[in-house]
């Protein structure tokens, strides 16, 4: 009888080295982070805890377009507060189900504190062979809605 593979886990996978900001911070603060470490989102963190999920779009849609001054902007009044988070023992497939079901491209990883220890995103999900059929697929509905 064939032994059945391990389902792999999102901590396997995830980008550990999470870059965050606090939601008091300035959006241009935010801004420079992002590019300095050319990434376009970060997860915003008051007192160690998560509550929200800044992207570069947030910043583009919900702050520059409405002509807010990016130096006296705090992130908190432009950050998306709704953050889906999901558990690093949790398997690749129970995110793919997270992302679709919630139509996010990243998940932010956390411990048993709500703590961001990682990300993942469709594009990790992406990089793994047996994956990248079912992250085409969750990418194709995402871009549906």
């Amino acid at each position: 009888m064939p032994r059945k593979e391990r389902a792999m886990r999102i901590g396997e996978l995830m980008t550990k080295n999470l870059e965050t900001i606090e939601a008091g911070e300035s959006v241009r603060v935010a801004a420079l982070r992002m590019r300095t470490c050319n990434i376009g989102s970060l997860p915003v963190l008051e007192k160690g805890q998560l509550v929200g999920m800044l992207t570069d779009r947030d910043i583009a849609v919900r702050s520059a377009a409405l002509g807010q001054d990016p130096n006296t902007t705090p992130v908190r009044e432009v950050m998306t507060s709704t953050v889906i988070t999901c558990d690093a023992n949790a398997t690749l497939e129970t995110a793919e189900q997270a992302m679709e079901e919630k139509m996010v491209r990243r998940l932010v990883v956390v411990d048993g504190d709500r703590r961001p220890i990682g990300l993942l995103s469709l594009d990790d999900l992406a990089t793994v062979p047996e994956e990248v059929l079912h992250a085409g697929e969750v990418l194709e509905r995402l871009q549906q809605a």
